[in-house]
């Protein structure tokens, strides 16, 4: 394991942590809302009357008369989707939504390896053979489609384009566009996902259909909250940041799985994941539920998993589900022989001297190496690049970032500065995705070195870990922990991290890989603690200090405090403000 150099503590003004006490919140959570930039008491709230309202969306109402128009007339109706996890959820919630309007709909998603990404002219072709539609409506794509939406105009196809990707220059013909991203739109929440935006188009579609006097006995108004679950899966696993908006629909969403009211796709990949949706957190979306939809998209085709999630059966969502979880083992097989590749690679590499890292293997699958390229960030904290073969001479690249370079603003630059090298690329401030000529390989890793160097002048430092600081004695109990892991952790909100020191009482090694313990306090004032160091096999000194997490060990049925220790230092490592 890498020893930081510094610990660096989250600042919370005092003003502010007494501010949200005095709103009602408990001193550790208003302290740890603080430090993560919740300065209005109103940022507590996750109640679904705390959402901005839908008609803050640009273009919103718009795509809501033509959806009900169409409705109205029986119209055929196409969902495109895309084949990760949030564009799985996206269209799973349209097209359950839409029937339950309604709707005559059908949706379809592009393979990663044949089709694509988003509306293109092929996909829009696929649809006209397959569909007949009268109208497409895109979900976490379509903002950056302009040739798929001149090839539908031209089918005499209408186009509403749902999306929350970063525009380009300019913005496809489309009929109706709602994107919190596109210029001149107020909505406040950017960084909405993609399952986000099209639960508000639904919002204002039910709107628009209730005063037109299309609800009533026959047709009964649906309650789009049931559909919240498939919100928390998609926002959590697109990585967004967890700001107000995010954590409302997180946490709604999680309150529904844990207490039951939850999809039978859902529910049956918390069992084939060996998870207990009774206890449902962000950390089991993102880390067991996802995956699992993602591998679909991944190494094969999205359709598994969108059928998955559709279905109100249970039985055949646990075959669904059973199907996604072997093919995510295999992705995991497929995962671990790429990274001991990149690693091979890597070998002998002054790494010291970049600042980014790009890596290419002539077999490589498309699909794993973004989760590869993630990997190899964690291991060298550098913004990292991993390609695989396309097609036509041509390389894909998937890369993710560290705090302090935005992925998507460095190719933009790279763009700019070499207009001929990137044939396509998008994406976010963590993870993007690049196409270029594979000739070109050398070039590109020179040039994404230069936006490094451009765009983050004074450097990435990858030796800081940000904590919460000390955490006190009297609240390192299961009652803390539980509260903890009830509440919404993730990208742009970290789950708390303390940082304090120890005296070792107890390790060994279980699985052969992890070091269990039992450590006290250096400052005597807590009893005895249970501890785990996952992938660590060195001793640790008798005294050290660590950054650690508290969990909620339900190991047997029985629930009892557990540090998990995510980093040591020397005893003496410094925790700076």
């Amino acid at each position: 394991m890498m020893t930081p150099h510094r610990f660096q503590i989250r600042t919370a003004p005092a003003r502010v942590v007494h501010r949200l006490q005095q709103a009602g919140a408990d001193p550790l959570i208003a302290r740890l809302y603080a430090a993560r930039g919740v300065s209005d008491p109103s940022e507590l709230s996750t109640a679904l009357t705390a959402l901005p309202p839908p008609e803050a969306l640009k273009g919103i109402d718009a795509a809501a008369t033509l959806l009900a128009e169409a409705i109205e007339a029986g119209a055929m109706l196409v969902v495109v989707g895309d084949y990760d996890c949030d564009g799985a959820t996206a269209t799973a919630l349209a097209v359950r939504a839409l029937r339950a309007m309604g709707a005559r709909v059908d949706y379809l998603i592009p393979n990663r390896f044949t089709d694509g990404y988003g509306l293109t002219p092929r996909i829009v072709e696929i649809a006209a053979q397959r569909f007949a539609p009268d109208l497409l409506i895109t979900v976490d794509n379509g903002i950056a489609s302009h040739e798929g939406v001149a090839a539908a105009a031209q089918r005499g196809i209408d186009v509403v384009i749902t999306d929350h990707h970063l525009p380009g220059a300019s913005l496809p013909a489309a009929s109706a566009i709602v994107n919190p991203n596109q210029p001149g739109c107020p909505f406040p929440s950017k960084t909405i996902a993609g399952v986000g935006v099209i639960l508000y188009v639904m919002m204002a579609l039910r709107s628009a259909l209730r005063a037109r006097g299309w609800f009533g006995a026959h047709r009964p108004e649906p309650n789009l909250a049931q559909w919240l679950d498939l919100v928390a899966l998609g926002t959590v696993a697109d990585v967004v940041p967890l700001e107000h908006t995010n954590r409302i629909l997180v946490a709604q969403g999680l309150a529904r799985i844990r207490a039951g009211r939850i999809c039978p796709g859902i529910a049956a990949l918390f069992h084939a994941a060996r998870r207990d949706p009774r206890t449902a957190t962000t950390q089991d979306l993102g880390f067991f539920i996802a995956p699992r939809v993602n591998a679909a998209g991944r190494l094969q085709e999205m359709t598994v998993g969108v059928e998955c999630l559709i279905t109100d059966d249970p039985i055949r969502a646990q075959q669904f589900a059973a199907t996604l979880d072997q093919i995510n083992r295999t992705r995991q097989s497929i995962e671990a022989k790429m990274k001991d590749e990149a690693l091979a690679l890597l070998d002998g590499e002054p790494l010291h001297e970049k600042q980014t890292l790009t890596l290419f293997h002539p077999e490589w699958h498309q699909g794993v190496i973004g989760i590869v390229a993630g990997r190899i960030k964690e291991r060298y904290h550098k913004p990292v690049f991993a390609f695989a073969p396309h097609e036509d001479g041509l390389v894909k690249g998937s890369g993710r970032s560290v705090p302090g370079l935005h992925l998507r603003d460095a190719l933009d630059w790279i763009s700019k500065r070499e207009p001929q090298l990137l044939i396509t690329f998008g994406g976010h401030a963590m993870a993007a995705g690049v196409t270029l000529r594979a000739i070109d390989l050398d070039r590109f890793a020179n040039a994404f070195e230069a936006a490094a160097a451009k765009l983050a002048p004074e450097g990435l430092d990858p030796r800081t870990v940000t904590t919460d600081g000390s955490l006190a004695c009297d609240a390192l109990t299961l009652e803390t922990a539980e509260q903890l892991a009830a509440g919404v952790w993730g990208h742009g909100f970290p789950a708390p991290l303390f940082f304090d020191s120890f005296e070792l009482l107890e390790q060994r090694l279980v699985g052969d890989a992890h070091l269990q313990l039992r450590l006290r306090r250096t400052d005597g004032t807590a009893a005895p603690l249970s501890a785990i160091l996952f992938r660590h096999r060195d001793p640790l000194p008798p005294h050290f200090t660590a950054a650690y997490q508290l969990n909620v060990d339900r190991w047997g049925g029985n629930q009892r405090l557990r540090l998990h220790i995510e980093t040591v230092a020397p005893s003496d490592a410094p925790n700076l403000g």
